[in-house]
């Protein structure tokens, strides 16, 4: 896959998963966090917890290949993966256990994982989401790429730019005036003098802070 489209579909999953911080993605188990694998790997890493969960280090993350086999892997691909993961005990060998930014990181064979299948509820969403919102292939500009709690009142989002290269990492605070961070955000992260590196997080090049905008 090209790098263009690896960002694309990281880009599709992160929009047909985010409603998973939320809704339950099976029994107490929420999404929160998905994160562009990095150096333009063909993959996404998902990153689990219980509700209320919003440290790193009370979660696990779980790293899906982009493709299985001879097939691209979708975001309800992984939705069924990651409820059969979590579904009863699994013991996963040492290669395929390490850790990223205090989490848990776990390297799923996804041509080998079991897959549940979707609920009415998922096929309900996706006739819901199909005619609310139809897909288009006009991406948005700041693309998001993905997403991780760093906390209760603060979020990372992992964004792509024309006007910039590689993945830029905003981290915003959940409380105060979103609507008006929303409309400034595209300029706000191409600014020079606001960017700096995070070298515990392999998933963007650089790094935001517009907690105190």
């Amino acid at each position: 896959m090209h790098e263009e489209e690896i960002a694309e579909q990281q880009a599709d999953i992160t929009r047909l998963l985010f409603h998973h911080i939320q809704a339950p993605l099976t029994g107490g188990q929420y999404i929160r966090g998905v994160l562009p694998a990095p150096t333009a790997a063909e993959a996404v890493r998902i990153a689990t917890g219980p509700e209320n969960a919003y440290a790193p280090d009370d979660l696990v993350a779980y790293e899906i290949p982009l493709h299985a086999d001879d097939h691209v892997v979708t975001a309800h691909d992984i939705t069924g993966i990651l409820r059969a993961l979590h579904a009863g005990t699994h013991v996963y060998p040492s290669n395929r256990v390490g850790t990223v930014m205090g989490m848990t990181l776990v390297r799923v064979d996804a041509a080998t994982a079991e897959v549940a299948d979707p609920t009415p509820d998922d096929n309900a969403l996706t006739i819901l989401r199909s005619l609310a919102h139809p897909f288009t292939e006009d991406q948005p500009d700041p693309r998001l790429r993905g997403f991780l709690f760093l906390g209760q009142n603060r979020l990372r989002l992992y964004l792509d730019t024309e006007d910039a290269s590689g993945v830029i990492a905003a981290d915003v605070q959940l409380s105060g005036a979103v609507t008006a961070l929303l409309a400034a955000l595209p300029s706000l992260i191409t600014e020079a003098e606001r960017m700096t590196e995070d070298a515990t997080d392999p998933h963007c090049a650089r790094v935001v802070d517009l907690t105190e905008w």
